[in-house]
């Protein structure tokens, strides 16, 4: 009781008995901050003068000029909500990834039967005065029926019906369409042509009848071929298509070349793909966009051997068998054909009427070479038999064209990729996906390479970087490793590895070709090969340090 006599006003100090000793401390304890009292005022004289009731601070100043009431810090905020501002109400407050959005309280439902019977019927109920609105703005809206009005009320109508009749047909609800039944067209007066204008329509009739009497069919392209070397034979009988016994592995080693050796110009457009002969690589072929595929050498002259003209159109994709004798190609024109790689000539042709194809495939194994697989774009993969041309299964899972079909698991499976950025691995010969690799953030992987220890998978995405999925228990994308630092997005630039795994090799839109460490996933080396899109790059089997390139200022490049 000694304390509480300590706590009282200074106005009832003089009134009030002390009832015991009064204790003084030196150390004074303020709990309420300090004020600036120049300021305090200053906004008081200020309110004094412009006759105001002292108002809210704002809340973006750190000086505070009066103390506030409990009720006013208490009080919620009011205000205009700016949230796209950087400052005021509602700083940062987003319901939506792309910002604010305010939730219109009208049921779905409602808005789409009333949007329906607007442009239907010509008319809506309009919320806000609760009445019908016309499509028409300038015609008044027309009363009621007095029928209607009638029977809602329950008064029975006296009437005749002839009168309900033309009452009704004034009400039409479909008269704001110029006509008496919705199912009629709307009749419109045709302008009149000036005359200028009749002049350029009859000088547009008469071209177009002109191009119409001489405009034929275009002829289809014969198979053929032209040999350009000296002879088809050497001394000895043996095929210009054979390797030479000299060539050997120089070394397991793999090198990155540094410059340039050779420069095959042959095709007259971009050139799509290169391939190297199988085993030996003393064999280059090439596939461009004028229609043409050439096979070029390698090991002795560098000339073109021979050019293949079959396809109408530009061929997309090529691909030799195991041993180098046949090869398949597929075009724009809608056929995949089987090529004698000596004579020229074309075994089969595979087509159908929806099927382009985008990549075509031999089956690996040696028993299976009659085995063919096609990716098109109409979504499927075409299992054909070289031997009767016949289609033997088809699989049918993806939503967009197929890319890339690539085999692994010692060739008993298969994986594919399309343009509706999914990875899809499938058992040879069950149309059944066993894995379906998706992600938001998976991109189209128009090209894919099997690493040389058959346990990965790296694939060119198109937001310029090159994935990798491993193979061994499970497939499954490495997040973690990418490669990045070339600018591959919107083009289908071939992926590849060198024949030691070392390195992964890959050319962009800008000419260049890179060279990524497969340990580290760093750029090793990256040079200026093309003026255009460097879309292919080969390494050479054999001669390790050596790499082929193409593009799309139609030339070929070989690199030591």
């Amino acid at each position: 009781m000694e304390f509480l006599a300590q706590y009282g006003d200074e106005e009832d100090e003089g009134g009030r008995e002390e009832v015991g000793p009064k204790v003084v401390s030196s150390a004074k304890i303020v709990a309420a901050p300090e004020v600036d009292t120049v300021g305090l005022a200053l906004a008081e004289d200020k309110v004094v003068r412009q006759g105001q009731q002292l108002q809210y601070q704002d809340p973006s100043k750190r000086v505070v000029y009066q103390n506030f009431k409990y009720e006013e810090m208490c009080a919620p905020l009011a205000g205009p909500s700016r949230a796209f501002e950087s400052s005021g109400l509602n700083v940062g407050a987003k319901n939506h990834p792309l910002g604010n959005v305010q939730v219109a309280h009208v049921s779905s439902y409602n808005f789409d039967k009333q949007f329906t019977d607007f442009h239907s019927q010509g008319g809506a109920v309009d919320p806000a005065e609760n009445r019908l609105v016309s499509s028409r703005r300038s015609a008044p809206e027309k009363p009621r029926p007095a029928k209607m009005a009638k029977a809602a009320s329950g008064v029975p109508t006296s009437r005749p019906e002839k009168e309900e009749e033309e009452e009704e047909e004034e009400e039409d609800p479909f008269e704001w369409r110029g006509s008496k039944t919705p199912w009629k067209e709307r009749t419109v007066e045709a302008a009149e042509y000036t005359e200028e204008q009749k002049k350029i329509l009859e000088e547009q009739e008469k071209k177009n009848a002109v191009e119409a009497e001489t405009k034929t069919e275009p002829e289809k392209r014969e198979d053929k071929s032209f040999f350009h070397g000296k002879s088809e034979r050497d001394y000895a009988g043996r095929s210009w298509v054979e390797p030479p016994k000299h060539l050997r592995k120089e070394n397991d080693h793999c090198y990155v070349p540094k410059r340039c050796i050779h420069t095959w110009n042959g095709h007259s457009q971009c050139v799509q793909a290169i391939r190297f002969f199988p085993e030996s690589g003393h064999l280059l072929l090439s596939a461009g966009m004028d229609s043409k595929i050439k096979i070029w050498d390698v090991n002795d002259t560098g000339k073109c051997m021979r050019t293949y003209l079959g396809h109408q159109k530009a061929v997309r994709d090529i691909c030799f068998s195991n041993d180098g004798r046949k090869f398949l190609s597929t075009g724009y024109d809608r056929n995949i054909k089987l090529w004698d790689t000596e004579t020229g000539q074309v075994i089969r042709t595979l087509s159908s009427a929806n099927m382009l194809g985008y990549c075509v495939k031999f089956h690996p194994d040696d028993d299976k070479q009659n085995t063919v697989l096609a990716g098109c774009s109409n979504k499927k993969i075409y299992q054909f038999d070289t031997d009767s041309g016949d289609i033997v299964q088809e699989y049918n899972e993806h939503l967009g064209a197929v890319n890339s079909i690539t085999f692994v698991d010692e060739n008993r499976r298969f994986v594919s990729t399309s343009d509706d950025k999914t990875m899809r691995v499938w058992d040879f010969g069950i149309p059944v996906q066993i894995k379906y690799i998706a992600d938001p953030t998976m991109h189209s992987m128009p090209s894919v390479a099997l690493h040389p220890n058959g346990n990965f998978l790296v694939a060119q995405s198109l937001d310029n970087k090159v994935v990798i999925c491993s193979t061994k228990e499970r497939f499954k994308m490495n997040r973690k490793r990418v490669f990045k630092g070339h600018n591959s997005a919107g083009y289908a630039c071939q992926v590849n590895f060198s024949p030691d795994g070392r390195f992964v090799i890959s050319g962009d839109a800008e000419g260049r070709c890179f060279f990524w460490d497969w340990k580290t996933s760093r750029v090793f080396r990256k040079m200026k090969c093309h003026d255009g899109v460097c879309m292919g790059a080969e390494w050479h089997p054999l001669e390790t340090s050596k790499v082929a390139t193409c593009g799309w200022d139609g030339k070929i490049r070989y690199w030591d």
